[in-house]
């Protein structure tokens, strides 16, 4: 789907504020509340609008540490790959997670209460993983920056 200027006002906006009701929005971009439901809709239906979420402030709800886990497969395959891929979705502990070129393989943002709950995360689930070669952790000191909008291209 190509994307015009007024998509990427429609994206922008939502980006900053997703509870803007469709007459704010439609507002915010100057256009008229029926065509720019319309182009929402169809922003969703072709999956570029996912969703919409609160972000919530990790220390208020007890998340206080952010662990930057690197990971190297053993014996590389695409079974071993799919299978950790898999084990890393049904964390919910594991917020993002990439597969990278360079030392490791994947790369899982992983955020925990403490340390503690960190070493039973490791020790507990991932360190019993048979695909897992190595694991190296980043302790997060400070998060700069988090939860951004996208930097959308100019139409």
């Amino acid at each position: 789907m190509e994307l015009d200027r007024t998509d990427r006002r429609i994206l922008a906006a939502l980006q900053e504020e997703g509870r803007l009701t469709n007459v704010e929005l439609a507002e915010r971009i100057a256009l008229s509340p029926s065509p720019c439901l319309r182009r929402v809709k169809r922003l969703e239906a072709a999956g570029i609008l996912r969703g919409y979420r609160a972000v919530l402030a990790r220390e208020a709800v007890g998340l206080g540490l952010t662990v930057f886990v690197e990971i190297k497969v053993e014996r590389h395959s695409r079974e071993n790959a799919a299978a950790l891929q898999e084990a890393l979705a049904a964390m919910p502990e594991v917020v993002a997670c990439h597969m990278v070129s360079g030392t490791a393989d994947f790369l899982a943002e992983i955020v925990v209460a403490d340390l503690r709950a960190y070493e039973a995360l490791l020790t507990e689930r991932l360190l019993t993983l048979p695909m897992i070669a190595d694991i190296r952790s980043n302790m997060s000191l400070r998060r700069i920056k988090s939860d951004t909008p996208l930097p959308l291209p100019s139409a």
